[in-house]
Order: structure tokens, then sequence, then C-alpha cells
């Protein structure tokens, strides 16, 4: 029988995949602990969450995922805030970046840095966390785009997504044997403040939708027919 994944971490929730699959997830009862940098947005986003469903739990706290040493407080917290930490979802990244050799290394060294070195200490902090319960669920948020490389703005995006693919497959191996599940995710075009500005993107879906899709693909319900 599938576990009841009741307490649920996702990071980057304040806006984009992360705040869609929070209000999926609260759809279904879960209880959410949400981070992000904007911790405005979040203020709102658990108003409106509490609001249409008064019977769970909404815990926010400032995170930015680059401060390494904070990401490892930060999930601490909120599995004493919740009592436990049932799923943890690594889905804060960025989607800046520029083709290689034309003077933004810059940008393409924080798209690496957030969606790779960030992410991995999420893993870290998150994994630390169900290593010690013997139990959990660890999702991360790869994209469609680390099946290949990709050219132009989205080099330097496409290949940390495609090592964030690679460090949970490994991750995957090594928790195998355990109660501990590791899934990767590979989203394809959804609408989002990521991507907003792109123009004729093919197959697109309206946010929520794709969250629905992506809350689905965590094993949280089955999948909708057809």
């Amino acid at each position: 029988m599938r576990a009841m994944r009741k307490n649920i971490l996702i990071t980057g929730a304040s806006s984009g995949l992360g705040e869609g699959m929070a209000r999926e997830f609260a759809k279904l009862g879960r209880n959410l602990a949400l981070c992000a940098r904007r911790v405005d947005r979040l203020e709102e986003l658990k108003r409106e969450l509490l609001a249409a469903s008064p019977g769970i739990q909404v815990v926010i706290r400032s995170l930015d995922v680059t401060h390494y040493d904070q990401v490892f407080e930060v999930f601490r917290a909120f599995k004493l805030d919740l009592g436990s930490l049932d799923r943890i979802i690594v889905n804060a990244g960025i989607g800046k970046g520029q083709p290689v050799g034309t003077g933004y290394f810059r940008a393409n060294k924080q798209t690496a840095e957030t969606n790779f070195v960030a992410a991995l200490a999420q893993c870290e902090a998150a994994v630390e966390i169900f290593r010690q319960a013997n139990a959990g669920h660890l999702v991360t948020i790869s994209s469609m785009s680390a099946l290949r490389g990709m050219r132009g703005n989205v080099t330097a995006y496409a290949a940390s997504k495609a090592a964030l693919a690679t460090l949970t497959e490994g991750i995957r191996a090594d928790l195998m044997r355990t109660p501990i599940r590791v899934t990767t995710i590979y989203p394809g075009y959804i609408r989002s403040e990521i991507n907003e500005k792109v123009k004729n993107t093919p197959f697109i879906v309206d946010t929520e939708t794709g969250c629905r899709a992506m809350v689905a693909a965590s094993g949280s319900v089955p999948p909708s027919p057809g």
C-alpha cells in the first residue's frame, strides 16, 4: 500500500511550480512547509491556502537555497514545526543563462549554483532527515531539457538539470533497499514566471494543469485517464 505523505516541504514555493504544487497538495489535505526568498508572497499564499482548506497546517520560512548552511537549519526547523517531514520537494531553481562564450559567465554560474549545488544541499538536508526516520520521499524537479544538450540561453540550465537528475539517480540507487523513496520529475513546458516571456513554446500547458500532473507524478494521486 502506498505510504501516506501528510507533511510536505516545498522549496521555491513563492511562485511558479512550487506555488502551484502547494495549491494542489492543499486540496488533497496535506500539511505544508513552504520556503522561498520572498516571504511576503509566502504569507499571501498561506492565507489563501488556509482559507480554502482550513483543516491543514501551513508553516513558512525564509530561505535562499544558495545559503547552504541555512538550508539545513530551515529543513530541521520545519521538521520540528510539523513533527515530521514525509516528502521533501527540491523545486527551487532559476532560468537565467546566455550562450556560452558571450560574456555572461556570471549568469550561467548563478544558474549552475542554484539549480545544482543548492539542490545538492537540499538533497543532503532532506536525506539526512529521512535516514534518521528510516522513512520519507525525496522528489527533485529536473526538466525535459535535461535529456539532451540544449543551445543558446538554455545551455547552462539544461546542464544543471541533467546534473540534478544524475544526482537523484545516484541517491535512489543508494537508498534502494531502504523504505526511503526517491523520485525525479521531468516537467515539460508549463507556463510559469520562469518562462512567461518565452514565445512560441510548443506543447505548453497552463500552471494548474502542469502542477496537477506533477503532484500526480510524485505519487500523491493516480494520474488522470486520457
